[in-house]
C-alpha cells in the first residue's frame, strides 16, 4: 500500500476569467524570442534562484527529478566555456554541418563565435541524471530522464520570460567538455547551456512567424 497522500486542488475560476488568462498567457509567451545579443547588466540571483524553484516543479518519470542546475556567473569559467563551445562549433559549421542545415539557419545570422556565453551574466547548464544513488551508494536507475529535463528546461525558460529575462538554448555537440569545466560526476549528461539575461541595447531578433493553430492542432 502507498504512502499517504495530499489533498488536492486547482484554482477555481469563471470560464469566462479562463478564457481571459488563457489569452494573456498565450500573448505574453508569443512576445518570446531567442536573443543572441546579450548584455552584461545582472539581475537579482533571488529571480534566477527562484525561477530554477519553478523549473524544480516539473513532473518527471517516478517522480525522481533527474536534473542539475548549474549557474555560472565567474568570468573565467565562463571564458573556459565559449573556448570549448567555439572548438566544437567551428567542426561543426566546417565539416559537421549539411549544407541544408546551414542554409536552414542562414536567417538566424549564426556561426561559430559564441560571444554571448562570455557576455550574459548568467549560463545555466542543465544536467541530466541518467542514474542515481541511495543513501548507501546503490545506483538507482532514473526514468524517462530526457523528457523530464526537457519539460524542466522549458518551464525555466518561461519563468525567466515572465521575469522580462532574455533566454537563448545553446547546444553545441559533443557537450562532454562542461563535465569537465564544471566537475560534474559521470553519472550526467549535458542536456542544455541556458544562456540568461537582458538583450544588449538595440539588439534586433528575427522577424519569424509561428505555425498557425490549425498547423499543430487537431482535435478528434
Amino acid at each position: 500500500m502507498g504512502e499517504a497522500g495530499i489533498f488536492y486542488s486547482v484554482k477555481e475560476f469563471t470560464e469566462e476569467e479562463r478564457i481571459k488568462l488563457s489569452k494573456e498567457i498565450y500573448k505574453t509567451m508569443n512576445e518570446r524570442r531567442t536573443a543572441r545579443n546579450f548584455s552584461n547588466r545582472y539581475f537579482s540571483e533571488e529571480v534566477l534562484m527562484n525561477c530554477i524553484r519553478a523549473a524544480g516543479t516539473a513532473p518527471s518519470g517516478a517522480n525522481r527529478q533527474p536534473w542539475k542546475f548549474i549557474v555560472i556567473k565567474d568570468k573565467n569559467v565562463k571564458k573556459k566555456i565559449r573556448e570549448e563551445a567555439e572548438k566544437e562549433e567551428r567542426k561543426f559549421y566546417d565539416n559537421r554541418a549539411p549544407e541544408e542545415w546551414k542554409k536552414a539557419l542562414e536567417p538566424f545570422g549564426t556561426n561559430a563565435e559564441k560571444s554571448f556565453l562570455e557576455t550574459a551574466p548568467y549560463l545555466i547548464a542543465i544536467f541530466e541524471e541518467k542514474y542515481s544513488y541511495d543513501e548507501d551508494g546503490n545506483k538507482i536507475k532514473n526514468y524517462y530522464t530526457k523528457e523530464s529535463v526537457g519539460i524542466a528546461a522549458g518551464m525555466l525558460i518561461n519563468a525567466l520570460h515572465q521575469c522580462g529575462i532574455a533566454a537563448l538554448t545553446h547546444t553545441p555537440s559533443p557537450m562532454n567538455f562542461l563535465n569537465k569545466i564544471l566537475n560534474r560526476p559521470e553519472n550526467e549528461k549535458p542536456f542544455l547551456l541556458l544562456v540568461a539575461g537582458f538583450p544588449a541595447e538595440n539588439a534586433t531578433v528575427p522577424d519569424i512567424a509561428r505555425k498557425k493553430l490549425d498547423e499543430i492542432f487537431k482535435m478528434i
